[in-house]
């Protein structure tokens, strides 16, 4: 029996996946955040070998039982990033085909196998990737929370904190969504606040997101503000690919994933908006197959279109 393991990393957690050769999940298993970008490469190299133990244990096998591994990681785009967690895969898995990427590539697989297809990434950050049906790619945004990630629970959070800021400097009453996200900072003043942003905002940030939410359902006009922004700063990352790919015409999946789907309605209908407005030959759905998996299954056709009887490096 052949097996290959697949893994997803972000900013948030990380999952590895087994599967057989017919790509069936045999175990999975969930760790903390991999994306060696935000945490560090020996905090990443941690979470991935925790979820690896864990999944191997789970059906009795060892890391040389494995003939494949494909690992989507975020930050992965970036080269010297790819070379140096392909190391770390190679060393712990002496006898499979590797193949590091984008944590995009291996959830535009989950989405569409090697169709056309778009996948729209709102998370702890944002990004979209798409492949057209000359097999072209190319992918948007991605770019990190200093610089760019517009659309993503983080970004969401911050642009409320922002907001809320600027109300208090100019003397303005300060909704309740201000007590609310102070309560779930776990803080006692916006002073307070400012201290715990400047010390760890990927913690503070993120957990704001779903007050935010919370708000705007009730009708809180910043909030509402707020997520109307981050739908269309999601929707001009799918414009991006579409005009550069040429896919205005084209009939493909276009695929949501990521924790700031489906959980506010206001969002989710704009995004939607924007999208069939943009691609009215698109199938809109939300990811049903984990990008864990869809990594694990691209291992095995990748190790079976190159042959895994050595190590191998792709992306």
């Amino acid at each position: 029996m052949v097996f290959a393991l697949g893994f997803d990393g972000g900013g948030t957690k990380t999952e590895c996946v087994l599967v057989d050769e017919t790509g069936s999940v045999t175990s999975r298993s969930i760790s903390g955040a991999s994306n060696p970008l935000r945490i560090g490469f020996d905090r990443a190299y941690s979470s991935l070998t925790t979820a690896a133990t864990a999944t191997l244990a789970s059906a009795r096998l060892r890391p040389t039982d494995i003939a494949a591994v494909c690992a989507g990681m975020a930050g992965a785009g970036r080269a010297g990033v790819a070379e140096r967690l392909t190391a770390f895969f190679r060393e712990t898995f002496t006898h499979s085909f590797v193949h590091v990427t984008s944590d995009l590539e291996v959830a535009l697989e989950a989405a569409a196998g090697p169709a056309p297809g778009i996948i729209l990434i709102a998370g702890t950050g944002s990004s979209a990737f798409g492949r057209n049906a000359n097999g072209e790619t190319a992918r948007t945004g991605g770019h990190g929370p200093w610089i760019g990630d517009e659309g993503s629970a983080y970004d969401i959070g911050r642009r409320a904190i922002a907001s809320l800021l600027r109300l208090r400097d100019c003397g303005s009453p300060i909704p309740i969504l201000g007590e609310r996200i102070l309560t779930a900072a776990g803080s006692s003043s916006w002073d307070d606040l400012i201290e715990l942003v400047a010390a760890d905002p990927d913690r503070i940030f993120p957990r704001t997101f779903p007050v935010v939410v919370e708000a705007a359902a009730e009708g809180e006009t910043i909030a509402q503000e707020i997520l109307g922004d981050a739908a269309r700063n999601l929707g001009e990352l799918v414009s991006t690919l579409i005009h550069r790919l040429k896919m205005e015409n084209e009939s493909f999946s276009l695929t949501k994933m990521g924790g700031v789907f489906e959980h506010s309605a206001l969002l989710d209908a704009k995004v939607d908006e924007f999208l069939c407005a943009l691609a009215p030959r698109a199938q809109i759905t939300s990811l049903q197959v984990s990008a864990a998996v869809g990594a694990a299954r691209l291992a095995l056709r990748l190790a079976a279109g190159r042959g895994s009887s050595g190590n191998a490096h792709g992306g």
